[in-house]
């Protein structure tokens, strides 16, 4: 049995690509994660690709936290296009193991691509995710995924049809490890019900290096349809609401009269089955704050509240990721810059295994269609 079990000690190591180099079988194997073989060779299992994905359209740099989502749920990126020869340039340089697609058509008949992830202008992305649906592959878009009502409508139709996932990386939740933790504050009762959410989303215009969709409210949707929609989504989350309205809306064009299709301030007042809401979302975080902006959510329960800074404490504490929680027995700090991202490793399950657990097909729909109605309500100011 000794000599069986140092054959096979040899054979499997021999067969890892060179894990083991100076060390002994038996020490190797103890430090080894767990093998499994693929394309011919025995490596960790963790590294074995779940699903093999592809990128159409990289207008904004979200793209590259969507990637990396991916990656880390187990995915690999096979393949990219895009229209914008500079885009192009730097996504390869990035990602160079990836194969630069001749077209979008490339990439959609495909048959070995599962996802598509896409960036493009806000206002492409829809018709991009239904003819990704359509070729049977599932799709997950930057914020906002969808910028009309018609545009929604044929989302949904399509969607329906096919019975592909249409996901929209709403980042300020999905990828910010104090909002995640928050959730399962939550979820385990540790404010009572929740109430109400409040949620402002401060963002810095850069406008010098703003591309000139950014600035056209047909491309990008306007404010409340563009970053309302995170705030939207987390409201729909905090407060359970799997029914909601919009109370009433407004916008404005404070401080950038040189771009008189743009919006830099928007608020709206939200309510659903299972609570209420206020979003503000703006253009003007300052120069002096080192981040791209202050986002906060306050989340009032029945029995206690948590407040998150997502991007910093201008309190002084580092970094970010801050969550404080009050209830009825304690006022308590947390750090969750070690919390875990779950979104991208749920949604390449939901993948393979036909599920909801990453976000609800309804949800996603219905966070959009709040941010649109919102937007087409708005009275501006």
């Amino acid at each position: 049995m000794k000599s069986q079990r140092r054959d096979f000690l040899k054979n499997t190591l021999s067969s890892a690509a060179g894990l083991v180099v100076g060390t002994s079988a038996v020490e190797a194997v103890a430090a080894t994660p767990v093998l499994q073989k693929y394309q011919g060779l025995y490596i960790p299992k963790k590294e074995v690709p779940k699903i093999k994905f592809a990128v159409i359209g990289m207008n904004h740099n979200h793209i590259y936290g969507q990637v990396e989502a991916v990656i880390r749920g187990g995915g690999q990126l096979v393949a990219y296009f895009a229209k914008e020869a500079d885009l192009l340039a730097a996504f390869g340089k990035k990602y160079p193991d990836a194969k630069l697609a001749k077209s979008e058509e490339e990439i959609l008949e495909d048959k070995s691509i599962q996802l598509v992830l896409s960036s493009a202008i806000a206002n492409e992305r829809a018709p991009l995710g239904v003819r990704v649906m359509k070729h049977g592959k599932d799709f997950m878009a930057d914020k906002p995924g969808i910028t009309t009502l018609a545009q929604l409508a044929e989302v949904r139709k399509v969607q329906k049809e096919t019975k592909r996932i249409y996901s929209v990386l709403f980042s300020e939740r999905f990828e910010n490890k104090a909002t995640i933790k928050a959730g399962e504050l939550v979820k385990a009762g540790a404010i009572g019900k929740v109430v109400q959410t409040i949620g402002f989303g401060p963002h810095r215009i850069n406008a010098p290096v703003r591309p000139a969709w950014f600035f056209n409210k047909e491309q990008y949707g306007g404010i409340l349809c563009d970053i309302g929609s995170h705030q939207c989504d987390q409201f729909l989350y905090f407060t359970g609401s799997t029914e909601a309205e919009v109370i009433t809306a407004q916008v404005r064009n404070v401080n950038h009269p040189q771009y008189p299709n743009f919006e830099d301030f928007g608020d709206v007042m939200l309510r659903g089955n299972g609570g209420t809401g206020y979003v503000r979302v703006d253009w003007f975080t300052p120069d002096g704050l080192n981040t791209w902006g202050d986002g906060r959510l306050t989340i009032l329960g029945t029995e206690g509240y948590i407040e998150i800074r997502k991007n910093i404490d201008i309190a002084g504490r580092g970094g970010a990721n801050h969550l404080f929680l009050v209830n009825n027995k304690e006022t308590k700090y947390i750090d969750c810059s070690q919390e875990v991202l779950p979104y991208g490793e749920q949604l390449v399950n939901d993948i393979l295994n036909r599920t909801e657990t990453a976000m609800p097909q309804a949800h996603c729909f219905l966070a959009s269609e709040l941010s649109i109605k919102a937007q087409q309500l708005a009275k501006k100011v």
